[in-house]
């Protein structure tokens, strides 16, 4: 009979001697490179808000920082998906500017005009919004057989995509800018209409907190279960208690903004509301873009890591070989892939065109750099096999901050594009760094 001997001493003096602050990050398990963003971003607000004299870190300059990064965050969970399977895709914000000028063009011409449905129909949002998904599943399937089943490599496909799908959205109006969309439509791209209102938005945080409560409360039944390590009870209450009071304080800044005065005002004599003299305090609230991004992150934080597709898809970054020969159907699960981005690329496109009440040539131009920076500095390795979903949801947003602070600043265009260039360098030296640090 073997005889099993308890770790638990010996793991007490290894812990023993190890400082506080690695002590912490041991007991609550915290990912130190997601740590390190979060320091990153906050330094990076700090200074803008001291350099542009207070305007960075305000209600109004938040509130649009998170409907501007709403977009970028949506394409960059799939974006993980395709980097860590080993491949690329260029393609992403022409695909993006096709889809969304389709999507115009089916609201705004071809519904009104050819099918005769009026203009602020119930229909006319859903039919351009299942157009779009249905153009962004057709590129993806068609970008993805060509690299899964013909062999050619992801970077030749996708730089191929990115001059097409550009050529065909100048093609689809011959440069014309399609506008306005549909008043239904418009509410996906956030504004005073396209947010949820104080009350809705405090319901949504308070149930955000109980729902991540709960998965803690969960994950330690299962750990208990299956006689995994637990964490210490206060590093338990401790990472509800942040991650709670950073889903009421976006809640609080996003309530802080209000209607501008000229929307309160037509409000109130639509409404037959007098004005007190003080003016008529209306938040904004939660914008719609912001809610959808928080969705597709959860989905796509679910289908990465608690469904099979999931597995094969980190199985494929690991080792593609030894994945193929464990009966993995590689050509099939990357196919899936590049179908999904798909997907994403008509979401955030109607975002994009909703939030501009336009559809552009202009759409999308240079969101493949942002998708893939956000990707790769939150966490997404080139080499594959390795990223999260949040952390390129939060790379999206610190991609977002800097473009945002440097319009504060007044940053010349061109400038803007070097330090975005340069950031993205920086950060594939630093998960090269970190790669190499780890084997």
């Amino acid at each position: 009979m073997t005889e099993v001997t308890s770790t638990a001493p010996a793991d007490r003096a290894r812990a023993s001697e190890l400082g506080p602050v690695a002590r912490f990050l041991r007991a609550t398990e915290l990912d130190t490179r997601m740590l390190g963003m979060i320091g990153a971003l906050l330094i990076i607000w700090v200074g803008f808000h001291i350099l542009s004299g207070g305007l960075f870190l305000t209600p109004r300059n938040l509130w649009n920082l998170s409907v501007q990064s709403s977009s970028i965050a949506v394409m960059a969970t799939g974006m993980v998906l395709v980097i860590v399977t080993r491949n690329i895709d260029l393609s992403i914000g022409s695909a993006l500017g096709l889809i969304g000028m389709i999507m115009g063009v089916v609201q705004a011409e071809f519904l009104p005009q050819v099918m005769g449905i009026p203009l602020g129909s119930p229909s006319i949002w859903i039919l351009a919004l299942i157009s779009g998904l249905l153009v962004g599943l057709a590129i993806g399937g068609f970008q993805g057989f060509l690299i899964a089943y013909l062999g050619i490599p992801a970077f030749i496909v996708t730089l191929g995509g990115l001059l097409v799908w550009r050529g065909a959205a100048w093609w689809v109006t011959s440069g014309r800018t399609v506008a306005p969309m549909d008043p239904t439509f418009r509410l996906i791209g956030g504004g005073p209409e396209g947010s949820i209102g104080a009350t809705a938005s405090w319901a949504v945080g308070i149930l955000a907190c109980v729902a991540f409560v709960l998965l803690l409360l969960v994950a330690r039944s299962r750990r208990k279960r299956f006689r995994f390590p637990l964490r210490p009870v206060w590093a338990e209450g401790f990472i509800g208690a942040i991650a709670c009071a950073a889903i009421l304080g976006a809640v609080w800044i996003a309530n802080s903004y209000p209607w501008p005065i000229g929307i309160v005002r037509r409000y109130a004599e639509a409404n037959n509301i007098t004005l007190p003299e003080g003016g008529l305090f209306i938040a904004h609230g939660i914008a719609i873009p912001v809610l959808i991004a928080v969705a597709v992150g959860i989905v796509m934080t679910f289908i990465a890591t608690r469904t099979r597709f999931g597995r094969y898809v980190f199985a494929i970054g690991g080792n593609p070989e030894a994945a193929e020969l464990a009966g993995i159907n590689t050509r099939w699960v990357i196919m899936k892939i590049f179908m999904l981005m798909g997907l994403l690329a008509a979401i955030g496109a109607s975002i994009s065109s909703a939030r501009l009440n336009a559809a552009t040539n202009s759409l999308g131009t240079l969101d493949e750099l942002l998708v893939i920076a956000a990707a790769v500095i939150g966490g997404t390795s080139l080499a594959g096999g390795a990223g999260t979903i949040a952390g390129a949801m939060l790379g999206a947003l610190l991609m977002q901050s800097l473009q945002s602070g440097m319009v504060l600043l007044g940053v010349d265009t061109p400038l803007q594009n070097i330090v975005v260039g340069v950031v993205l360098v920086v950060a594939v030296w630093l998960d090269t760094l970190y790669r190499k640090r780890i084997i």
